[in-house]
């Protein structure tokens, strides 16, 4: 039976969805393979270890130690390296995120091994895992196999469905001691710039303003809309650069890449570089005054008109539904 490490990340003390999503991606591996799944953190972990085996572990191995209560790249490195070296895996699966970006690669340096990246599915080819990514700005998709050694990739969030959770599930939750040292960055403080609510790249819906909306007032109305819809708010570059709004927001080729079950652009002209970012989108929904603007292209449908007219409109009637 083969063996797939996947390593979990929590965000203000809960697990992120790609966490459950990654258990789902190694099952998708291999169905028949033992998932055991890593978290690190500087508080008790005994809750979140739980919720990774009701969402399909098999079971849990903790590192709990007091420079892992934020993340840095040093701590979670040694953390992450040492279960590896005890858990002695076939394969190491991650949620493609800040945090994912930053720490597989280092990983993959250590181990001396190859990483696919930000894969979207996993197909299979006989017994070969086939790893599905998007190339050239999400224009194409490649598909890669790996032939030999480990299997190291991250995957794209809100693309993998996690597994339905299980309660009844039951697995052994192990606490590992790891002498966490020589760490040359440490946390004293974090101050969040992103909006409070939903996590923009983990979100099924999402309000994106370019700049149409004109100002940081004109992102009043889309915040209104994303709280009826149980949505996040985005931006494109433009709405960013003109300082409408913070660029944690931001969507495209140098922001998030998203892929919410409804994206609605509003004031988005749609150039390449935003299309980067959210055209793999399930439903986009367009709302431009210009009936020649570029994100017409892409969307499944699409509203020219004024968008201060429109979007209270859509509210209101959202309203009456949800």
């Amino acid at each position: 039976m083969s063996k797939l490490l996947v390593i979990g990340e929590a965000r203000d003390g809960e697990l992120r969805n790609v966490t459950f999503e990654a258990v789902a991606a190694a099952k998708k591996i291999d169905t028949d393979a033992e998932v055991v799944g890593v978290l690190c953190g500087g508080d008790d972990l005994n809750g979140p270890a739980q919720e990774v085996i009701y969402y399909g572990a098999d079971r849990v191995v903790t590192v709990k130690h007091n420079l892992l209560e934020a993340y840095t790249s040093e701590g979670y490195s040694q953390a992450v390296l040492a279960v590896i070296d005890d858990e002695a895996p076939d394969g190491v699966i991650m949620g493609h995120t800040a945090i994912g970006k930053d720490l597989t690669p280092k990983l993959a340096a250590k181990l001396e091994t190859g990483l696919i990246s930000d894969a979207t599915d996993i197909e299979h080819d006989g017994d070969k895992a086939v790893f599905i990514r998007p190339i050239y700005s999400g224009k194409a998709f490649e598909k890669k196999v790996i032939s030999s050694g480990l299997t190291f990739a991250t995957i794209r969030p809100n693309n993998i469905p996690a597994l339905d959770r299980d309660d009844s599930r039951t697995g052994e939750v192990t606490a590992k001691d790891v002498d966490v040292k020589d760490i040359h960055t440490v946390i004293k403080d974090v101050i969040r710039k992103a909006s409070e609510g939903v996590d923009l790249s983990e979100a099924n819906v999402i309000i994106a303003g370019g700049r149409g909306v004109k100002s940081a007032d004109g992102f009043k109305p889309l915040y209104e809309l994303a709280d009826v819809l149980g949505g996040a708010v985005g931006a494109s570059r433009g709405a960013c650069d003109a300082e409408y709004c913070d660029y944690s927001l931001q969507i495209g080729q140098t922001g998030k890449v998203v892929t919410p079950d409804l994206y609605i652009a509003v004031g988005i002209s749609g150039a390449i570089q935003h299309l980067a970012g959210m055209s793999n989108s399930k439903v986009i929904v367009a709302i431009n005054k210009d009936p020649e603007a570029n994100i017409f292209n892409v969307a499944d449908y699409g509203i020219v008109g004024d968008i201060f007219e429109v979007i209270p409109k859509l509210t209101e009637e959202f309203k009456q539904v949800v």
